[in-house]
């Protein structure tokens, strides 16, 4: 299944790794460390200020949606997909 992470991208639920507030991003230097290293791998969807950084196994995304909507649409999916796999 996939979720709408911010301008027209979606991406598959299977492929997220992390969801992460902005305030956690901002606040950590292992996380702004990490990002510098992936600086070519960062899509910024926010038109301002971003609200989450969602992390997948090829690319970072800035969105402009808060982590925890972002969350509760990967559960609805996940447990959506559980239901159709039965």
């Amino acid at each position: 299944m996939y979720i709408h992470v911010g301008e027209d991208v979606m991406v598959r639920t299977d492929e997220i790794v992390a969801i992460i507030d902005k305030d956690t991003v901002q606040f950590s230097s292992e996380l702004q460390d990490f990002l510098k290293t992936k600086e070519k791998q960062i899509s910024n969807l926010a038109k301002g200020s971003y609200k989450s950084l969602v992390v997948t196994v090829n690319h970072l995304y800035l969105s402009p949606l808060a982590s925890n909507t972002l969350k509760k649409r990967s559960k609805r999916w996940s447990a959506q997909e559980n239901v159709l796999n039965k």
